[in-house]
């Protein structure tokens, strides 16, 4: 993906001040462009909210892809506020309580995704209060997933879903509920694959048991979800995986699934976060000191793990790695130290041993593959930090989309020099 000059992301730092975290939607809609090229009109595109929920990027979106999926009431009121319509948002998420399923139906959400026959019959039980009939896909929590995925919920205990092999007598329950109108299927196996070859046997996966449940429960699928698990290179020695290759593997597989008669009329959603916007963020953050301690030389930046939980290793990963990051406007031989942020935790760490042109005091550090669960993901109230400032690069122009700031407060926009 495009990514974004030494001297914009040194003006953003100076204009805007750091931390700050800022998206090119360039390289997001170089990204949409590829997949639509990769696999035509056979998938529509949703957008996981909680990736990145930032309301001026949602506003961005719209019309760019086809949905948006929420897991939140909260995440809900953005959409709406962000211009988007109801009818075109999916409802995810394990722990759905009343009153946002209240509040969901209430403004016609176009598909509630029920996880459970729980909360299925709470969602029937509201909709007949409402006289209506509420749109549902089902969640079905797969019993395997290949290997390859970075984390996966198949084949183990999960929140997530209708476990497959309960999905039997958990659908028919289902399918009798009067205030409820079965649209389709849900499917999220795993997430962050860059394998080809095992995000291919996923899908296969995916087409066998919506081809199995639909047939033995009647279901005429209207909408058919497939978690997409579509991975990013977050660190060195990650490689890409080949969407090409993918499209062209799984192609045929969707074709064929698509003209069989129970399927002709389905929209096949593939339902993305991470691989929408991640590669498309940059986090900034600024070296306040620097110090040597016990044979190790240490920067102490003004933002990290309170900002971007992911990046100090504390959201998924097993084994600690570093994000790949750069100094801005570095040049010179790279030299080893640890990038640390203000809290008091010795766990605010965005790297550990990392090269980088030797690091003073007031250099910019910018951490890559930081459009997702960056902001969103982190522990901004710790320690009461002024949160950072958000920034979006549109059609040349770098504008403050920040969420949260002083009321008051001067916010605006910069006409880029370069």
């Amino acid at each position: 993906m495009t990514a974004l000059s030494d001297s914009v992301l040194a003006e953003a730092a100076d204009g805007f001040g750091t931390p700050c975290f800022i998206y090119a939607t360039s390289a997001i809609e170089e990204r949409i462009g590829q997949l639509r090229a990769a696999f035509g009109s056979r998938f529509a595109l949703s957008f996981a909210v909680k990736s990145n929920p930032n309301p001026a990027l949602l506003g961005w979106l719209n019309r760019r892809i086809d949905s948006l999926d929420i897991s939140s009431i909260g995440e809900m009121r953005l959409a709406l506020a962000a211009g988007w319509d109801a009818a075109r948002i999916s409802f995810t998420g394990p722990a759905k309580r009343a009153d946002e399923l209240r509040e969901a139906i209430a403004a016609g959400i176009g598909l509630l995704i029920v996880e459970s026959v729980r909360e299925a019959r709470a969602a029937d039980t509201i909709a007949r209060a409402m006289k209506r009939v509420q749109p549902i896909l089902i969640r079905i929590a797969p019993d395997s997933v290949p290997r390859g995925f970075g984390d996966h919920m198949a084949g183990r205990p999960s929140a997530f879903g209708i476990d497959l092999e309960d999905a039997e007598e958990a659908l028919d329950g289902i399918c009798g509920l009067p205030g409820l109108s079965v649209q389709g299927l849900h499917i999220y196996s795993g997430t962050q694959c860059l394998k080809a070859e095992a995000i291919v046997e996923n899908y296969r996966g995916f087409l066998a048991i919506f081809e199995s449940l639909c047939a033995r429960h009647a279901i005429d699928p209207r909408t058919l979800v497939f978690g997409s698990g579509l991975g990013v290179p977050y660190h060195d020695g990650d490689t890409p995986f080949d969407l090409a290759a993918v499209a062209e593997a799984i192609g045929p597989d969707l074709d064929r699934f698509t003209t069989a008669a129970p399927f002709r009329h389905s929209s096949l959603v593939l339902e993305l976060g991470r691989y929408l916007v991640a590669e498309a963020g940059y986090f900034l953050t600024r070296v306040v000191s620097v110090k040597q301690s016990r044979g190790t030389r240490i920067a102490i930046c003004d933002g990290g793990m309170n900002n971007h939980l992911p990046a100090s290793g504390h959201f998924g990963m097993v084994i600690r790695r570093n994000y790949r990051m750069h100094k801005v406007g570095g040049e010179g031989a790279p030299e080893k130290i640890d990038i640390v942020g203000p809290l008091c935790t010795s766990i605010d760490r965005l790297a550990s041993g990392v090269e980088l042109p030797r690091v003073e005091e007031g250099d910019i550090i910018a951490v890559h593959q930081s459009g997702a669960y960056g902001l969103t993901a982190s522990p901004i109230h710790f320690i009461s930090h002024a949160p950072p400032a958000e920034l979006m690069v549109v059609d040349g122009e770098l504008r403050d989309v920040s969420r949260f700031f002083d009321e008051g407060a001067d916010t605006g926009s910069l006409r880029l020099r370069a």
